[in-house]
């Protein structure tokens, strides 16, 4: 009786075990090359005869390479203007004082350019000090209403608040961006010897992305604009409704205006430049397109910066294959080829200086 008690004491102990013994087992990862880490690896070894050379080639590779964006950014002719009119000696200090909401103030701004700029010459207007990428400014828009979408038209995005609705009527654009759109404008005038001034011709056509004016920006449907705008109200620091942005061109009203979409594509940073206009070369190749000598900045200065310590400023600049003006592109390619290449010296030195005599790729030395 005892015997047959501790047997089976013995036998469920051996179940257990036996129990114990599968799960482990089944912990175990399987034997494969994956599970067991044992697929094939590469790791590099820095030697002597492959690190040397890299550095050599980068350093032989970006000098020149930064040199020639660094010439070509030079090439590029700018002027800038700063209108704001802090300065008592300003021509636009007047226009900084207070005056009537509905009216707007002139000034004339005269400059001289040095040397002539050739090609496509590209107007733009700057700001400084004004954070264009603060979140809830840059969430402060309805893309519905931008699209085109009727409902959205009369029922603004709450994202829009405070700027979705003026005395219960609803804002269309609405938001923060678009209530704050720039309408400074500029005239440009060349001063002839004999006293005349010859007005530069500014086009407007093709300032925006072509992709924002024909995918993102519409306007809601129908033929009759101004109908399409009804039971909506302007934003409110806008001096004129959206469907009357442009009362010259009848084709560049409404959410398609090109200042209006080039000014709601916020910038990154608090000092930046917008195009504005452009002044195409000169048909007669021998003549410059902005030749040097006395002009004329004519400014309907309507844009309020003073409260914020904003700048505002003009600035006129012609491109190349690499775009604007902007030496540091080359200044960091050289910089960086530069210190890649004396690095190469240095190591080259401490190789055959501190070198193991059997292997002379070995550095570990």
């Amino acid at each position: 009786m005892m015997a047959s008690v501790y047997s089976a004491k013995e036998e469920d102990g051996h179940r257990s075990g036996s129990a114990a013994s599968g799960d482990e087992r089944s912990n175990k990862p399987d034997n494969t090359a994956f599970k067991q880490q044992r697929l094939p690896a590469w790791q590099p070894v820095l030697t002597a005869g492959s690190v040397l050379p890299a550095f050599f080639i980068i350093g032989l590779l970006f000098i020149p390479i930064g040199i020639g964006l660094f010439v070509t950014s030079n090439t590029i002719r700018e002027f800038e203007i700063d209108y704001t009119g802090v300065e008592k000696s300003s021509p636009c200090f007047s226009c900084t004082q207070p005056f009537g909401s509905n009216q707007s103030c002139k000034c004339s701004v005269p400059f001289t350019l040095r040397e002539s700029f050739e090609g496509n010459v590209f107007m733009y207007y700057g700001l400084s000090n004004f954070y264009q990428n603060h979140r809830r400014y840059v969430k402060s828009r309805d893309d519905r209403q931008l699209n085109g979408n009727t409902y959205a038209l009369t029922h603004p995005s709450q994202v829009c608040s405070p700027y979705d609705y003026n005395n219960n009527v609803p804002i269309a654009p609405c938001g923060a961006i678009a209530n704050s759109l720039f309408n400074d404008s500029f005239e440009l005038f060349y001063m002839q010897d004999n006293g005349n001034k010859t007005r530069i011709p500014l086009v407007k056509k093709g300032i925006a992305w072509w992709t924002d004016k024909h995918v993102k920006f519409r306007n809601p449907a129908g033929d009759n604009l101004t109908a399409a705008f009804q039971g909506t109200a302007q934003p409110i620091s806008w001096h004129r409704p959206a469907y009357e942005l442009d009362p010259s061109d009848p084709d560049d009203n409404g959410f398609i205006n090109e200042d209006f979409i080039v000014w709601m594509r916020t910038a990154a940073l608090p000092n930046f430049r917008k195009l504005y206009r452009i002044i195409q070369k000169n048909r007669d190749r021998r003549a410059p397109t902005l030749p040097h000598g006395n002009y004329t900045l004519e400014v309907t200065y309507n844009y309020p910066v003073i409260s914020f310590d904003g700048r505002k400023r003009m600035v006129l600049s012609t491109i190349t294959w690499m775009g604007g003006k902007n030496p540091f592109l080359g200044i960091a390619y050289m910089t960086v080829g530069s210190i890649c290449f004396v690095l190469g010296l240095v190591l080259l030195v401490i190789h055959y200086k501190y070198g193991s005599p059997n292997n002379n790729a070995d550095l570990s030395n």
